[in-house]
């Protein structure tokens, strides 16, 4: 078990990586490594996405016009890539949001039928 759930399907995960993934990046510019830290973070654990993952998500993103990638030089003159959202990511992530809105009311009125 992590955090206080038990383990969720990979399925359900599958159809929400990116909308995590964009989330965070509108908050604030950021890069892979610290994504997949804060993603672990907020979830207390239990998401624990591997680099095979986000990766691979922030590339399709980029190629899908939803954030922009940017090299910037670090003091140790390294180089890392920063991402931030577009104003198509903007758009798509508002209604990626509403859509799971909608969505989790919807299955807690049913597992909630006094609510409904």
């Amino acid at each position: 078990m992590q955090g206080n759930f038990p383990k969720y399907a990979p399925d359900l995960l599958r159809g929400n990586t990116d909308v995590l993934l964009l989330f965070l990046i509108e908050e604030r510019p950021t890069y892979g490594y610290r994504l997949i830290k804060e993603i672990e973070r907020r979830s207390q654990n239990y998401f624990q996405f591997k680099e095979g993952t986000v990766y691979p998500a922030l590339h399709r993103l980029e190629n899908d016009g939803l954030i922009q990638g940017e090299w910037q030089e670090l003091p140790n003159k390294q180089e890392r890539r920063y991402y931030r959202i577009t104003e198509k990511g903007r758009q798509v992530l508002r209604e990626k949001m509403a859509a799971w809105q909608g969505f989790t009311t919807a299955v807690n009125l049913v597992f909630n039928p006094t609510q409904a």
